[in-house]
This record gives structure tokens, sequence and C-alpha cells, in this order.
């Protein structure tokens, strides 16, 4: 460990083009490339201990439910191998392969938090940092933004759906990793209050 391999780079650039043109949520006018979070999110599993197929994954995490479904994880497992593809599938909330026809937000996180019980220990680490990410990002949108309201808007469920979430997710996390729950706990605990600030 403590290097990284042409197979990394290779996922680098592959996540690079599948999300191109995707930004992160901002409530500035900030149009974060999407790449920013994979990034994120993998360099955390690797400080976490990750080997490099969970580091892969984790820059994969998000492109087989944001970037063609089943095809892109196909994609995935012949460049990357059964076990990337394995995290991927298990940190993904949906593998159909347009965005628009996904299950309901609340039938699809529903899904996911009852997967973390059963779910490898790279996905629920993969899992744990990318909540980490988010959680983060949110609570410093929150923060800066001029109109929470509008902001808020942007989402697919509301402060009480995404509390639950969090708190489903961080108690799915505990009960696998202890350590990465402390610092997610420390993240979630910073975001719920924001979330409820009009």
């Amino acid at each position: 460990m403590g290097s990284i391999s042409e197979r990394y780079d290779a996922a680098y650039l592959l996540a690079s083009r599948l999300h191109r043109g995707q930004t992160r949520k901002s409530s500035r006018g900030v149009s974060a490339p999407y790449l920013s979070h994979l990034l994120r999110v993998s360099g955390l599993t690797y400080e976490y201990g990750a080997d490099e197929d969970v580091a892969i994954a984790a820059l994969l995490h998000d492109a087989v439910e944001d970037c063609g479904g089943l095809t892109t994880l196909e994609l995935i497992r012949a460049e990357f191998g059964d076990a990337v593809a394995g995290y991927v599938r298990e940190t993904s909330d949906s593998l159909a392969s347009d965005p628009q026809r996904k299950a309901p937000w609340r039938e699809r996180k529903e899904a996911y938090v009852a997967r973390l019980a059963s779910a490898s220990d790279g996905a629920v680490l993969i899992s744990a940092c990318d909540k980490i990410d988010n959680a983060r990002s949110f609570s410093r949108e929150l923060l800066l933004a001029e109109d929470r309201a509008s902001f808020m808007s942007r989402f697919h469920a509301g402060a009480a759906d995404l509390e639950w979430y969090y708190r489903a997710v961080l108690a799915g996390v505990r009960r696998r990793n202890e350590l990465v729950a402390v610092e997610l706990e420390y993240e979630v605990d910073r975001l719920i209050p924001l979330l409820w600030v009009k």
C-alpha cells in the first residue's frame, strides 16, 4: 500500500469520463465538478486502510446509478474485476439505465439502508465515506446559503426524510465499522440541526 497503480489511474479516467458535465449541488452558484466528490470519497477510504479495489470502487460508486445502470456495471466488471463491480453494485441505490426512471427516493433509500446489514466490509466503508463527504458538503452549503429554501428544494426529500436517512446509515455503519462511524457521527450531528433552520 502507499502507492497508486495504473489501474487506479484508469478508474480515475473512467470516472472523469462518465461524470463529465455533472456538478455538485451548490447554494452559491459554484459548479464544482462531480469528480471532486468521488476523489474525496476514494481518498477517505484509503485513509481508513482500504485496498485498491475498495478505493477504485469508491471512485466509481455513483457510476451505475447516475451513468448507465447495468451496462455501466458490466463495463466496470470487465475493466476492474468482480470485486470492484461487487462493491459498486452494493453501494448503488438504483440499477436503472435512465436516471429519470429510478424508484421513488424513500423506497431506494430504505433498500440501501437494509443492504448495509449484509454488505461487504468494503461496501460499508465506501458508504460511510460517501456519507461523510455528503454531510460535510451539505453542512457547508447550508451555512453559506443566502436562500436555504431554494437550495433545499433541489433535493428529493425534506429535512425529516434526510435526517432519517443519515441517522439510519449511521446506525448501519456503527454496527459494522465503529472506527469510521465516529467521523460519520460527527458530520451527521453537525448537519442535522442545519437541515431544520429556516
